[in-house]
């Protein structure tokens, strides 16, 4: 059975599967090739007639990520700026909306994963949307300084996802949605996406609500260090600065290998510092800031009441970090862990008072373990916090959480790692990120709670439902956390004691 609705660039078909509406692969934006390449996303051309949206549309082109993320990838393309749409129904007025920013590093990902279907959001009376943004060098070269003809090339991947919710707008209401009514949402790049648009002037009225998970507001490349990965990256292209007809010969291919050459100079090379900001990260493409397009990094815009008005559901998991450093742990001897602290908290000794302190709050005492609780906190955990504290000075709708269910795979190795908590959050645990990181005994009965609370708030803005016991609204004094686990439970202050260790750092 199909199903037909009219946007403002023509009519789509779509598909209907067990009362559900699905519409695959719309475009939102004209093809990012050629022209238009380093332009902000530029407008859809009208098509006659009735367009199949009934498979998914390409992907942005992408560099495979490293396992354990790494997967087959779905063909790839320059007319990659679409999106998905799952329905209860289309004739319904005023219904909730999210919207989906999938992660990735800004380096990978789509939203056509598995583990993103729309489906159980939809039975529950809330129109999902996923969408594809620019990655990469793509979406994040800072070419400014070099050709001033691309002025908000360091910014078209968030410029992008404003294109994406400036269409939501636009064309909600044929699917049944609420302009007024759209929720933000990503994990990850996804979550420091939501946290990039709290902060930005073009995409205020576009959104009602916001969830950043596993990232916040402390991403972003100065301006300056940008523009220095700018000059590196067309140098390793052989594009002298002002050269039009050479960078515009530059295929999509040879783009890739100078991004992927980039950054794993940065992650290996121990000289991320001659980066400036990427000292701290090692992502040398995402959003720029100091630049018209994103004044401020957003935090510090958060600070000064940017996103004031937005309800804000945010949070990690308990041991992000464990994934990215568990198959490495030979590397992570207490050697490099008190390099690592010395780096980080500016001299040796507090750098050691530090690793006593996470260790004497922790029975995992292996280094790698206590590089990963530091990493955790350093990359997600505080930042989060951070956020948090900075909204609610501006707006009361503040709420927390963490996902402390630890999955019993590769024999309880990741503990409650990164992008866990995907597959309960969309209630897909069916899906292939499931099955490799939740394995066959993810407890459903916590996916409905925290699927249930996205979809409570969403709905009504308040995470709240009958399946969770009280959830306060958050509170700098006593940062009441709602813990995601077979037994959810609210806490106050959780390991305040290791937070406190940031405090001046980040």
């Amino acid at each position: 059975m199909d199903s037909i609705v009219s946007v403002s660039s023509g009519q789509l078909r779509g598909v209907v599967a067990d009362g559900v509406h699905a519409f695959r692969g719309i475009p939102y934006a004209a093809p990012v090739g050629g022209a238009n390449r380093f332009l902000r996303p530029q407008p859809v051309e009208p098509w006659a007639g009735v367009r199949d949206a009934m498979v998914d549309g390409l992907i942005q082109p992408q560099v495979p990520m490293p396992p354990p993320f790494g997967a087959e990838l779905p063909p790839a393309g320059d007319d990659s700026l679409n999106l998905n749409v799952w329905t209860p129904d289309p004739a319904a007025t005023g219904l909730p909306v999210l919207v989906w920013i999938h992660g990735g590093a800004f380096n990978a990902g789509s939203g056509v994963e598995p583990t993103y279907e729309g489906t159980s959001f939809a039975r529950n009376g809330v129109v999902c949307v996923t969408l594809n943004y620019r990655l990469g060098a793509q979406g994040f070269l800072h070419l400014a300084d070099h050709f001033p003809q691309f002025p908000d090339s360091g910014n078209l991947g968030i410029l992008d996802q404003v294109a994406a919710l400036q269409w939501v707008q636009a064309n909600i209401v044929a699917f049944g949605g609420d302009p007024g009514r759209v929720t933000i949402a990503g994990e990850s790049a996804g979550g420091m996406s939501v946290g990039t648009l709290m902060a930005l002037p073009e995409a205020r009225g576009l959104f009602h609500q916001a969830v950043p998970q596993s990232g916040a507001g402390h991403n972003g490349v100065s301006a300056e260090t940008a523009s220095h990965i700018a000059l590196d990256t067309l140098a390793r292209l052989g594009v002298a600065p002002g050269d039009v007809a050479a960078l515009a010969a530059v295929t999509s291919e040879q783009l890739l290998a100078a991004q992927a050459a980039l950054t794993a100079e940065v992650m290996t090379s121990g000289k991320a510092d001659l980066y400036g900001d990427l000292n701290a990260t090692v992502m040398p493409f995402q959003p720029v800031y100091g630049t018209p397009v994103l004044p401020q990094r957003p935090i510090d815009a958060i600070r000064a009441g940017s996103a004031a008005g937005i309800n804000v559901l945010i949070g990690t998991t308990m041991e992000e970090s464990l994934v990215f450093v568990v198959a490495m742990q030979a590397m992570f001897g207490d050697d490099k862990l008190h390099e690592l602290t010395t780096s980080l908290f500016g001299d040796e000794a507090h750098g050691n008072a530090v690793i006593e302190a996470y260790r004497s709050a922790r029975t995992d005492k292996a280094p790698h373990e206590t590089v990963a609780a530091i990493e955790t906190d350093r990359m997600f955990r505080v930042p989060a916090v951070r956020l948090a504290d900075a909204q609610v000075a501006h707006h009361p709708n503040v709420w927390m959480y963490r996902f402390d269910w630890r999955t019993p795979i590769f024999g309880g190795l990741l503990g409650a790692c990164h992008a866990l908590e995907l597959p309960f959050v969309f209630n897909t645990l069916s899906s292939p990120l499931a099955a490799m990181f939740a394995g066959p005994e993810a407890p459903q009965p916590l996916a409905t709670a925290m699927h249930g609370a996205w979809v409570a708030f969403a709905a009504t803005g308040n995470p709240g439902h009958e399946g969770l016991p009280a959830w306060p609204r958050y509170q700098p004094a006593t940062r009441p956390t709602m813990l995601f686990a077979p037994e959810c439970t609210v806490v106050e202050q959780p390991n305040e004691s290791e937070l406190a260790l940031w405090d001046g750092v980040i």
